[in-house]
């Protein structure tokens, strides 16, 4: 799983490196790009609220990109902080919440229980994921492993938003984003085991 988290890394840098390069001579900082990632994803829900939901994905998809853009612009012009990395963190939660609750009511209004309690379901699996990559790294644990991350969860949603299948999409992404945080929680149980037993 190590290789596959260095795959997605090599893969989002070749997709955000020339479009760095060219922000990298404007006086867009990092901190805009991961507000304005904020408000499109506030814009996306409103959209899903309101049933557009082809719309809806294209936002979420471009709320997405510029994510990966944030991170990149911050190391591509050497403006990585620690109170940057919280502060991207923080936002990227606060965005996927504001997505599922758009989400949430747009089956509420419908009077789909099962949509709201599948929403509801991947607010919980995919801040499980984050969580547990949080807690490790503040026990000094690099914690990038699993096979269903954040880029992965945008995608999904994107496409269940792209052919009206909703539903579809977030039990897949409900289901992975569970099985990732087992995965996230076994590795970290054999790093600690290895760190505090002496490597056996």
């Amino acid at each position: 799983m190590v290789g596959l988290a260095r795959f997605r890394k090599t893969l989002s840098c070749y997709f955000t490196n020339p479009v760095v390069k060219v922000l990298a001579r404007t006086p867009v900082t990092p901190n805009f790009l991961t507000f304005f990632s904020l408000i499109l994803a506030a814009g996306a829900a409103a959209l899903i609220a309101t049933g557009n939901l082809l719309a809806a994905g294209f936002i979420v998809l471009v709320a997405g990109f510029l994510d990966m853009l944030d991170g990149a612009l911050a190391r591509w012009t050497n403006r990585v902080t620690r109170f940057g990395a919280v502060l991207d963190s923080t936002i990227d939660r606060l965005a996927e919440g504001v997505v599922l609750l758009g989400i949430m009511y747009f089956y509420a209004d419908e009077g789909s229980t099962i949509g709201v309690l599948l929403a509801g379901a991947v607010l919980l699996t995919s801040l499980l994921v984050s969580y547990i990559r949080s807690r490790a790294e503040a026990a000094d644990i690099e914690c990038t492993v699993g096979f269903f991350t954040r880029p992965e969860r945008i995608i999904v949603l994107a496409l269940g938003l792209f052919i009206n299948q909703l539903e579809i999409a977030l039990s897949v992404i409900a289901a992975f984003s569970l099985f990732t945080a087992g995965q996230r929680l076994f590795y970290v149980w054999r790093q600690m085991k290895r760190k505090y037993n002496g490597g056996k």
